[in-house]
This record gives C-alpha cells, sequence and structure tokens, in this order.
C-alpha cells in the first residue's frame, strides 16, 4: 500500500525515502520481536514496515491524524500494531513501559527536537535507547567536547544522562521534500550508572543554564545570581573560565558545591 500524502510544514514532515539509508538505520537499531519499539512519527511508515517485520508488537505515536488512517489500513494484517494519535511532546511514554525498557525510535521534526529530548529524558530510568534523525547541527550541539562553538546546554544536560553516538550522515536528497540541511542519526544510550552524579538535578539544569545565557561571560559573573553561595569554590571549579570550557563532571561538581552551601544555610 502506498500513499500520496503532502507534507504538512506545520507538522514539520520531511519523509524519508532513500531506502539504502533506511536500510542503515534498520541495521543500527537492530530492533528484535522481545523490544518494546516505539517509532515517534513514522509518518508515511518508511522505516515502520521493516522495523515491525521484526517487532510485531510494536508502537508509534502520529500526530497527523490522515497518516493514522493509513497507518491502521496499511498494518490491519499485524494485530499487536498499537497506533497513538496525539502529540509526542505531550505524550506519557512512561505508559508504554510494561517491565520492558522503551527503545524509541524517530525522524524528529527538527522545530520541535530539542524540547521532545528534553521531555523523554524526564523518563530516562524507563528508556534502555534512543535513536533518532535529527539535523546535523543538533547532533553536532549533542556530541559537542568543551571548548567547542557547539558545546552548550544541551550537550551538557544530554551527556549527563546519556551516552551520545553520532551514527549515520543522511543528506537532504533522502527525503521528500528535500529539507535546506543536513542530518543525521544518533543513538543516545542513558547510563546505568551516571560517571558523575548530581545531588540536585534541577540545580544543575538551572545553573547551566544560567551560565549559557550569556557564554562569553567567565562563570563568575555567569551565575552572579548564586555569588551567595560561591565562597570557596575556587577550590572546585575557576570562576574565571568561562561556561564552554568546563566539562559534564565540572558543572556537577559546581552544582553540588553549591547544594551544600545552600543546605547549609537552611
Amino acid at each position: 500500500m502506498t500513499i500520496q500524502h503532502q507534507a504538512r510544514k506545520r507538522f514539520g514532515q520531511n519523509f524519508l525515502v532513500d531506502q539504502h539509508i533506511i536500510g542503515q538505520i534498520v541495521a543500527a537499531i537492530g530492533p528484535s520481536a522481545d523490544d518494546n519499539l516505539i517509532e515517534i512519527g513514522p509518518g508515511t511508515a518508511a522505516i515502520t514496515e521493516h522495523l515491525i517485520q521484526r517487532c510485531p508488537t510494536m508502537k508509534v505515536v502520529e500526530l497527523d491524524r490522515d497518516l493514522v488512517g493509513f497507518l491502521t489500513e496499511k498494518f490491519a494484517d499485524y494485530p499487536d500494531f498499537s497506533i497513538y494519535s496525539g502529540d509526542a511532546l505531550k505524550t506519557d511514554f512512561a505508559q508504554f513501559h510494561d517491565g520492558r525498557q522503551l527503545r524509541l525510535v524517530g525522524n524528529l521534526p527538527y522545530n520541535i527536537s530539542t524540547p521532545i529530548l528534553f521531555h523523554l529524558l524526564k523518563n530516562r530510568t524507563l528508556i534502555k535507547d534512543m535513536h533518532f534523525m535529527l539535523q546535523r547541527e543538533v547532533v553536532d550541539r549533542l556530541s559537542a567536547a568543551p571548548g567547542s562553538k557547539t558545546y552548550g546546554r544541551l550537550s551538557i544536560m544530554v551527556q549527563y544522562h546519556c551516552r551520545v553516538m553520532p551514527l549515520i550522515p543522511v543528506p537532504p536528497s533522502a527525503f521528500r521534500p528535500a529539507p535546506k540541511v543536513q542530518s543525521a542519526i544518533v543513538r543516545l544510550k542513558p547510563h546505568s550508572t551516571k560517571p558523575c552524579l548530581a545531588e540536585n538535578e534541577e540545580l544543575l539544569s538551572q545553573i547551566v543554564s544560567l551560565a549559557f545565557q550569556q557564554r562569553r561571560k567567565t562563570l563568575r559573573n555567569g551565575i552572579r545570581a548564586y555569588a551567595e553561595h560561591l565562597v570557596g569554590v575556587e577550590a572546585v571549579v575557576d570562576l574565571s573560565r568561562r561556561a564552554e570550557d568546563l566539562s559534564v563532571a565540572d558543572f556537577v561538581a559546581l552544582s553540588n558545591y553549591i547544594n551544600q552551601r545552600i543546605l547549609s544555610k537552611k
């Protein structure tokens, strides 16, 4: 069954059509019948039709109601295939946890890829891995190292929670319609044990966000809001450095120091 579906700009739709790239993606995912596999935004089922052959119990989350009807008809012969009609940003992915960790895949809309990533990380303990098609620039930011221009809040917070593995570059010609940007597949695997542990993850997020709001300033000026809690912090982190020069471990150490100072004053 085929579909002539006009990609909708408001949904950020760019449909993957390159069969060679699709084959590489499916191989990278390596789906099996026992997986709790969930695809976000299956679109015209370019990847779905390959995944479902190996995992007939897979689920999909699709926002476009026209495509929900198409998917329902296309996979009518798979009684254990489930379609959830709705916005991935508003979907509680914890509902899919049945004792098996989630394996998430998807060609994420470029305009909301970062919010979706942060939304999914709320349930990181329930997730085995994630394989996503993203704008190449976003993948570069996810995997960036300290000192690089692409290193920032997204890099730190995702790397704190996950191992980031860029996998497959994808050119615009692989899509219909062709986007104006390069794309890439990335694997995100939540840490079973974090390399460094923040005592207060919300505080870590706040400090990282604040530090990168004016990334050219020194850390001392960037996190001025926490000035009263910074006495003696130089033993842990050099505040004359810029945010982009600090590693994930540095930010965790800084947030733990501030957290201890806050707790000591209560």
